[in-house]
């Protein structure tokens, strides 16, 4: 698209005079060591938890290990350390190529640098502790959420100090991108994070039910947006024309896909919550905006490979291109899936089901786990100023990751249309086809250990590649500080001009103006993200019929509050719902459907994205305590089959009520209505409800203790769906 792309050097005079500097490759360096290793991490976590639906064993009865607290730890390590890292890696070497310029300040790089393992590391503590606010790629707590605001913002005034600095007039296609993640993320991460602390380690969401849920909704969709694409974008417009040798297709194209997909893209949120208690106006806007989204992102699938026009006889040999090929076209499956599963009638039938996890996995292993190893392969022989050690190797890498990629989402999407299926089936006498949920449950594991054989595939790619890449950094020697030369900006505004794109814009283009200023760009790509964001949450909020309340819904007693908090640090919303759609297949399996009114006092929200489970919104007063006590010790013992874990630390443990008045407190602040001066009341009523809980077990032959964890979670789980009684 550029020189500056394939870093040929300007026709100069003799007259003029270059400016030598150096480039930091240390930063990225450890960027990307940093995300192979919390990648290997990451995926081998992820290959548990794949095979723990299939051998519950592998839960190994230890509290630290369950599927619901190393689940979310897999997706933090995956997005956050390994794509994160990946992300910091590219950014940082690209655009010091492309601005001409080092990084702004090394001091905030190495700030950065290890400020972000600090918090990959506090999540990787955090998690199977069970400290977790329970929000899908928001679990970490409130101290580490400032934590993470303030390393963002060194990345920021590290990343827009070194273009300010640049010795390049225009700012190409790429750093638009970097730009819209910086301002979307910080936005996106902020707003989602308004929490109000109870301890050190334990929060409330500041909003409740619907509100929250469509705050996060907002967030985790823009969250796959604008973490998981628009960064993976703009390293593809610099590593792709690289790996090509060939300029970007159309600059046009660049600038229509930029701005038309950063404004639609924070739009489609609300397609997470289609047939739930959502406001139909909030689902109907996510809807069609989804469906709009097609365009935009094709737009960048088109451009990147069009740009590889005339070397595909190259992709044969070449193992970057390949991986960048798949990456790709991975890309493109996955933006037009997400807009047809945004479509009602789909829907429908995919939400709740392993169709996300495979739609998730397809954008995840091949758009961004492919595109990463092709820009390590491309990058680590650069940095150290040799070959690329083996492309065998590297060729072998890329089929071994395909190959684990099928294996992974194929089975993923049979048992996702099984499971969709089979919950709606009725028979010829119109009654439930299969109504016990274990049925489908069953149906579906032969399906689950062929996902873990894929991603224990793709792993093994992982691990060649590490071999590859050891092997060419031991045969090359490191440059820390790589020398260049360039002229100086005003020389450059000379001397440049405006007749180098690819598609031969001439002239003072009104978006090259746009280019020379990149605190302006910033501030136009904010408007654009903001414009949906205020239409979509503001009315939810401040517009009282989208929430109306019903005046049996009362707030949790202490028990069941407590409850509550051991239902969420167990990750028990992983796998459960609780979320009723209007179905009939659903209210005849579970009961009435869900009412937005029914949630006013959940901080937070625990709808769910998954079941793994059957949904748990009408449980309340379905079995007696007894069946809940033995259901959690031996899941097996009530339900034949099972895959879920036993819980036997919550038998063990004694409830801690240390920060009860606290929670009582915090909730009063955020409107739930406990009487002033109730919090020391809450203890007394705490211990009456759990001897009433006791008691019934005793009737049942059960011999318990009021203060163990266990009997707070039958307190909750038997209140769930209680206040609303409909014959």
């Amino acid at each position: 698209m550029t020189s500056e792309v394939l870093d040929k050097p300007i026709e100069k005079t003799t007259s003029q005079v270059l400016e030598a500097f150096d480039y930091d490759n240390v930063t990225p360096r450890n960027f990307a060591i940093a995300s192979i290793v919390f990648g290997v991490v990451g995926m081998l976590v992820g290959v548990i938890v794949a095979f723990q639906l299939v051998y519950p064993e592998l839960n190994f009865n230890l509290q630290f290990t369950t599927f619901g607290r190393i689940r979310p730890l897999h997706t933090n390590a995956v997005i956050f350390a390994f794509v994160g890292n990946a992300i910091f890696a590219g950014i940082y070497y690209s655009l010091q190529r492309l601005c001409k310029t080092r990084m702004f300040n090394d001091t905030l790089s190495q700030i950065h640098f290890w400020g972000w393992q600090l918090i990959i590391l506090a999540a990787a503590i955090t998690l199977p502790l069970g400290i977790t606010t329970s929000k899908e790629y928001a679990e970490l707590e409130w101290p580490i959420d400032i934590a993470i605001t303030l390393i963002w913002v060194v990345f920021g005034i590290n990343m827009i100090g070194t273009v300010i600095k640049r010795r390049e007039q225009h700012i190409y296609v790429a750093i638009w991108f970097y730009i819209a993640t910086f301002v979307t993320v910080a936005v996106l991460h902020v707003v989602n994070s308004f929490e109000l602390p109870v301890s050190f380690l334990k929060s409330y969401s500041w909003y409740a039910g619907v509100q929250d849920a469509l705050v996060q909704w907002w967030y985790g969709h823009n969250a796959v947006a604008f973490f998981l694409t628009t960064p993976y974008l703009g390293l593809m417009y610099y590593y792709l024309p690289k790996a090509a040798q060939r300029p970007v297709y159309s600059y046009r194209l660049s600038i229509v896909h930029f701005w038309s997909l950063i404004f639609i893209y924070i739009w489609a949120g609300p397609h997470h919550l289609l047939y739930s208690a959502l406001p139909d106006w909030a689902q109907s806007l996510g809807t069609v905006f989804s469906v709009m989204l097609i365009a935009p992102s094709w737009g960048g699938m088109v451009n990147g490979l069009l740009t590889m026009r005339g070397v595909w006889d190259r992709v044969r040999e070449d193992a970057i291109l390949k991986f960048m090929v798949v990456a790709l076209t991975g890309y493109g499956m996955a933006t037009f899936e997400g807009p047809m599963l945004s479509l009602k009638n789909v829907n429908a039938i995919g939400h709740f089901t392993d169709w996300i996890v495979a739609h998730v996995h397809i954008g995840a292993l091949a758009w961004n786990g492919f595109f990463t190893f092709a820009m390590f392969y491309w990058m680590f022989p650069r940095m150290f100023n040799t070959k690329l050690y083996s492309t065998k190797l590297a060729n072998v890498h890329f089929w071994i990751g395909t190959l684990g990629i099928l294996f992974y989402a194929i089975p993923m999407y049979w048992s996702g249309f099984t499971q969709g299926l089979m919950w709606k089936q009725f028979n010829a006498e119109g009654s439930l086809q299969y109504p016990n949920f274990l049925e489908t449950v069953n149906a579906i594991i032969p399906m689950y250990a062929m996902r873990g054989l894929g991603g224990l595939l793709y792993l093994v790619g992982v691990f060649i590649m590490i071999y590859n890449l050891w092997k060419t950094v031991a045969s090359g020697k490191f440059t820390a500080n790589e020398p260049a030369q360039a002229m100086s900006l005003a020389k450059n505004v000379v001397n440049h001009g405006d007749h180098v794109h690819g598609d031969h814009v001439h002239g003072d283009h009104w978006h090259r103006k746009l280019e020379r200023k990149p605190v302006k760009l910033a501030v136009f790509a904010l408007i654009a993200i903001l414009i949906g964001t205020a239409i979509e949450l503001i009315p939810t909020f401040l517009v009282k019929s989208n929430i109306p309340t019903i005046s049996s819904v009362k707030p949790y007693t202490p028990l069941e509050l407590q409850g509550r908090d051991l239902y969420i640090k167990e990750g028990c919303v992983g796998c459960h719902s609780q979320m009723i759609r209007p179905f009939r297949s659903e209210t005849e399996r579970y009961g009435e459907y869900a009412k937005a009114g029914e949630y006013v006092y959940d901080h937070p929200f625990l709808w769910g994205s998954k079941r793994t489970g059957p949904d748990l919104l009408r449980l309340g007063g379905k079995y007696p305590d007894s069946w809940h006590y033995n259901h959690m010790l031996d899941p097996t013992s009530m339900s034949p089959g099972s895959i879920m874990p036993a819980y036997p630390w919550l038998f063990e443990q004694e409830l801690d009520n240390t920060n009860l008045e606290a929670k009582i407190s915090a909730m009063r602040t955020l409107g739930v209505p406990y009487p002033l001066g109730y919090e020391q009341q809450a203890l007394a009523d705490l211990k009456a409800q759990s001897e009433q809980i006791v008691k019934n077990l005793k009737e049942a032959g059960i011999e318990a203790k009021p203060e163990q964890e266990i009997i707070a979670l039958i307190a909750y789980l038997q209140r769930l769906g209680t206040d609303i009684k409909v014959k």
